[in-house]
């Protein structure tokens, strides 16, 4: 019942600057929080940045002070504004929302969604 489309990856150079969008549709009730993973390759899957309403966001130590999350709550979109790129950001970046979504007019049902995911490579 809820789609995520992400766009902005790209291949860019140590110390660049990248801006990932993540634009959630469908039959949405509650939008919970929106996150941002990544894999980066032979590596597990990790949280980089969360967005829960109502709290401040969190982020990886390994990204703080260098990328920002930030919601469009009218859009239903987050984004990921990443700065001082390092090659170890390399990875595909997925979105992530935990969401209230209509199954009828009357009843919801809480899940968590996630992106098709977006390459990110950083290297000269």
């Amino acid at each position: 019942q809820v789609q995520l489309v992400e766009s902005g990856g790209g291949l860019v150079q140590p110390g660049g600057s990248l801006r990932l969008s993540c634009a959630a549709s469908g039959s949405i009730s509650i939008i919970y929080s929106m996150a941002w993973y990544r894999q980066g390759p032979g590596k597990q899957r990790e949280l980089v940045a969360i967005s829960a309403s109502g709290q401040n966001a969190v982020y990886a130590d390994s990204v703080k002070g260098r990328f920002t999350i930030s919601r469009d709550n009218a859009k239903n979109t987050v984004y990921l504004q990443m700065n001082s790129l390092k090659p170890e950001d390399t990875a595909v970046y997925y979105c992530n929302t935990d969401v209230s979504a209509y199954l009828n007019p009357i009843i919801t049902r809480r899940d968590t969604y996630w992106g098709q995911g977006t390459q990110v490579t950083v290297s000269s």
